[in-house]
């Protein structure tokens, strides 16, 4: 492996950078991961240059170009790659926070710059400027063999490489999972010894590593080594209380086991990243609600702890306001009732109120993963699809009081009473009685409703619509109420 064909197509917006950095007369070379994915024959997502060229000097040569950080690096806009980032050769000196240089210096040498990198595969440089059809990598560390060898070490001596950015240690692990390579043994020890060390890193970079963790092709190899090496707590310490749980006839794995194995499945089938975290989240709050009942083990309630759970701990990582809200609504619904013998029409337009029309496949998708992760060799059997059939037949149903065909002016309007709690419970009435029965969403008919039901007594018509609000709100009626009721879970 002593050579990349230019065959790989490196975008012509990146040699461009190059050309002009080289006839500036500043050396520079490609570096990193882009490096790194041209020599396994991957597609870059990212290109890196590396030049002798200070910041300003860069910022001249490249007008359309941004300057934002303290490390150097200078974003480059291309109207066909985005953003390439180029950075001087750098050296570094101490780490106090284990995560950021106390002060940066240009370096003179490209390998001063490249030793200073975290792994071997990532400290290896490309020069494209040469017109002959082999470009030959600069590679002072045996990148290329660990390459060939599908291995992950660190740059010089690992405890310092950790020690200087702790996350790095993340970063090992999230590269074993989306590569597929095994941590070579010293660099895995000194893992072990600076895990002390993730204290210090911010709940935004971690987010950054769980996330790409959660969306590589085997996120459970990256996350059984993380509970492995006692990090999981630097995710959430919610993930740990599920080690060597186990679960009820119905499961073949603890509690850990099944949610990574709920996860993988996810990552084959290529789920978005809400729907890969909610495979990962759905049983989380077992250890919390477990009981034993008969002598087995329960879990009643745990999809209501669960979504609180995954509230806070999505929270804390500093996830964006979107992921945290799908995540949180495909675990509060995943235990959704599905017995296709008994279940209604009306507790199916009841389970896509509530986890919403946009999100409902994501669910049944989400199920599909918790079904092989309980061992099971199918994830759609016959009362699944069926119950996908019974989703279709329901989506253009009305599902929520914006859909009535009445609304809350409506209402003051023929009660001539003005807005007040009646209008509220009047909507959940009818919306009650729309979801049973579409037909009846027909404007003369809820008309007629409304007269009728504020002639009731105001506090007979607070009891019905409360009855109706707990009704719409519950995903198999009566069923998952009387288990509620019968275990005390709320």
């Amino acid at each position: 492996m002593a050579s990349i064909k230019s065959k790989f197509e490196i975008p012509k917006d990146v040699r461009e950078i190059s050309r002009v950095l080289s006839d500036a007369g500043f050396e520079n070379f490609l570096v990193g991961g882009c490096v790194r994915d041209l020599i396994m024959g991957r597609t870059p997502k990212d290109w890196d240059i590396t030049t002798i060229a200070t910041p300003e000097k860069i910022i001249e040569l490249f007008p359309d170009s941004f300057y934002e950080n303290d490390f150097g690096t200078v974003g480059v806009k291309t109207e066909t790659t985005g953003i390439v980032e180029v950075t001087p050769y750098r050296l570094e000196s101490e780490y106090s926070d284990a995560r950021h240089p106390d002060k940066i210096e240009w370096a003179n040498k490209l390998e001063d710059d490249l030793a200073r990198r975290d792994f071997t595969m990532n400290a290896i440089a490309l020069d494209i400027n040469p017109k002959s059809q082999i470009l030959n990598p600069i590679d002072p560390f045996g990148g290329q063999k660990d390459i060939e060898k599908k291995i992950i070490r660190t740059v010089g001596k690992p405890e310092e490489r950790f020690g200087e950015d702790a996350l790095r240690i993340f970063r090992a692990l999230r590269l074993s999972a989306e590569l597929g390579f095994a941590v070579e043994h010293e660099t895995l020890e000194a893992i072990s010894k600076c895990t002390h060390l993730l204290e210090k890193i911010s709940k935004e970079r971690i987010r950054d590593e769980f996330a790409k963790i959660i969306m590589s092709p085997e996120p459970g190899i990256a996350l059984e080594m993380c509970a492995r090496l006692s990090i999981l707590k630097y995710i959430s310490e919610e993930f740990e209380k599920g080690i060597g749980v186990e679960q009820n006839q119905a499961h073949a794995y603890t509690v850990w086991e099944h949610l990574l194995r709920s996860l993988n499945h996810a990552a084959k089938r290529n789920f978005p990243l809400h729907v890969r975290l909610s495979a990962l989240f759905h049983d989380i709050a077992k250890p919390h609600t477990k009981a034993v009942k008969n002598g087995q083990p329960t879990f009643y309630g745990h999809e209501v702890v669960g979504s609180r759970i995954t509230r806070k701990v999505l929270e804390n990582l500093k996830f964006s306001k979107e992921i945290i809200e799908k995540t949180h609504k495909l675990v509060r619904w995943h235990m959704f009732f599905s017995d296709t013998e008994q279940i209604t029409l009306s507790a199916v337009r009841r389970m896509v109120r509530n986890v919403g029309p946009d999100l409902v496949w994501d669910l049944m998708n989400m199920r599909a993963a918790d079904r092989i992760g309980t061992g099971r060799p199918k994830e759609t059997p016959y009362r699944l699809r069926k119950y996908h059939s019974m989703i279709e037949e329901v989506m253009r149903d009305p599902i929520s009081v914006k859909q009535l065909s009445v609304g809350g002016e409506d209402i003051m309007k023929l009660t001539k009473a003005g807005p007040g709690p009646h209008v509220g419970f009047i909507l959940e009435i009818l919306l009650s009685e729309v979801l049973d029965e579409p037909k009846k969403n027909d404007k003369n008919y809820l008309e007629t409703r409304v007269k009728e039901l504020y002639d009731l007594d105001p506090q007979e018509l607070a009891r019905v619509g409360r009855e109706a609000r707990a009704k719409n709100a519950s995903e198999d009626e009566k069923e998952v109420e009387k288990i509620r009721e019968e275990y005390k879970v709320k």
